[in-house]
């Protein structure tokens, strides 16, 4: 435990008092949860040589949630205080009504850790953070000429998490958060371009922060910025692609992963509604999400609302076999928790969402699936991406992506585009490579307004018949 471990019932609230109080908001109420939350989070920035941003922020609170059917009732408040509660209870207490329901079964205990207790902002002192950025810049400036900017940021946070439900049971998560960035900008003949890259896990600082590290990030940074420099517009047209392993999975949790959250099936309006038990995705496809790897982004030891995290099995040889599932949305479709109920901060509602989202590897080994593929693009790394829930189409621009042409990796291409659906994506893919690879530790999810860490992953795969939109004909 830290030092300062949160203990709101020893500090804050009597937990008798708070166990009534959340009683009475639940009464005749299908479920319901007290959450407490205490977070901290360190962000230091440097940019062109200074640094332009420190900052430190702390904040603790609660939420109070009653449910019944489809409805639910929430209040939180910064003040951990009886009155406050008593205030939120008040509110939430509303959507119950006349009551009339059953108070859904607990969800089970665990004493699983999947990741360190530790505070990773106390790993390292701020000057020593500092000085490993302005090391950061001197270093990559160093390894060549063309470098004119450089960009590090290292962010370090922690969660703490109590959850109190109506039948007295007590849950608690102490979640650590560590990230280390780099970007570079170079400059030729006129032309600029840049590349990043970085990553982390529920670790601390200390592995992020040794020489060996942050150099290898250094170069990778510059390495993709200086493919950018050389490359050449990207061909607009349908062909086949090859996308490489790790964080191009981010495709796949677009294009498919929020298509599987519960929530979105039981309203109907996912594209893979209705189709449980048939074949979604080609012979070969198997798609996780699984939240119990330790140390990983999108990992957690239960979600927030007490539930451990599974591995669950979404796709299994092509056929939709599971959605990802929140207590309401698994309640009201017959089906058991999955451990997928998660929420931004004790001011958000816990809704279906991600964890680590990965597909299984294959047997074909990946430079076979580059030497077949005969027309095409090689991407190796993504941005931006969006989706359409209700119909799987997705539109994802590529950060890192070269031509192929009988087999050949050619030049570097910039600008390209990858437009299809998920579902009709995952029926074309051809060949599963061998290497399946989890991304480096950089996801974040936004859904409704919230945003929570995860996790991606896949092999290389050949996709055929996807759109690609650049600017050579």
């Amino acid at each position: 435990m830290t030092q300062d471990s949160f203990r709101p019932f020893e500090t804050h609230l009597d937990e008798g008092q708070a166990l009534k109080v959340l009683q009475a908001a639940t009464l005749g109420a299908e479920d319901g949860e007290l959450f407490l939350e205490r977070r901290r989070s360190e962000a230091l920035v440097l940019d062109d040589g200074r640094i332009r941003n420190a900052s430190y922020d702390a904040s603790e609170g609660f939420g109070l949630r009653a449910v019944k059917g489809e409805v639910c009732g929430y209040a939180h408040s910064t003040h951990l205080t009886e009155n406050a509660l008593r205030r939120a209870a008040e509110t939430a207490r509303l959507a119950v009504g006349d009551g009339g329901g059953t108070l859904a079964d607990p969800p089970l205990g665990t004493n699983r850790r999947l990741y360190t207790d530790a505070d990773p902002i106390a790993g390292a002192t701020f000057a020593a953070k500092v000085e490993v950025l302005r090391e950061i810049d001197a270093y990559a400036r160093a390894l060549d000429p063309r470098v004119v900017q450089v960009s590090a940021t290292i962010a370090a946070g922690l969660q703490e998490v109590e959850i109190l439900r109506p039948d007295g049971q007590r849950l608690a998560d102490i979640r650590p958060m560590a990230r280390l960035n780099v970007s570079v900008i170079v400059e030729q003949g006129g032309r600029r371009e840049s590349g990043g890259t970085g990553g982390g896990g529920r670790t601390g600082l200390d592995a992020l922060l040794t020489r060996d590290h942050w150099q290898a990030t250094a170069r990778e940074a510059l390495r993709i910025a200086l493919v950018n420099l050389e490359a050449e517009p990207a061909p607009a047209g349908v062909m086949d692609v090859v996308l490489g392993p790790g964080w191009p999975g981010v495709l796949l949790h677009e294009a498919v992963g929020h298509g599987l959250e519960g929530d979105f099936n039981r309203k109907g309006t996912s594209a893979f509604a209705g189709l449980m038990g048939q074949q979604v995705a080609a012979k070969g496809v198997t798609i996780l999400d699984d939240g119990t790897i330790p140390d990983r982004r999108g990992s957690i030891s239960v979600d927030d609302e007490g539930t451990p995290s599974g591995k669950n099995v979404l796709i299994e040889d092509g056929v939709l076999v599971g959605y990802m599932q929140d207590r309401q949305n698994a309640r009201l479709m017959g089906v058991t928790p999955t451990g997928n109920g998660r929420r931004e901060s004790f001011a958000h509602t816990p809704m279906p969402r991600m964890t680590n989202t990965y597909m299984l590897g294959g047997d074909a080994d990946p430079a076979d699936i580059l030497a077949g593929l005969k027309d095409g693009i090689y991407a190796v790394g993504f941005g931006g991406g969006q989706v359409d829930i209700t119909n799987g189409k997705f539109v994802f621009s590529c950060t890192e992506a070269y031509r192929v042409k009988n087999g050949r990796v050619g030049a570097p291409v910039k600008g390209a585009t990858l437009i299809g659906d998920g579902a009709t994506a995952m029926k074309h893919v051809r060949a599963i490579g061998n290497d399946m690879a989890l991304d480096p530790g950089i996801g974040n999810c936004g859904k409704a307004g919230q945003w929570v860490p995860v996790g991606v992953g896949q092999p290389t795969l050949l996709i055929g018949g996807l759109t690609v939109g650049g600017s050579a004909a």
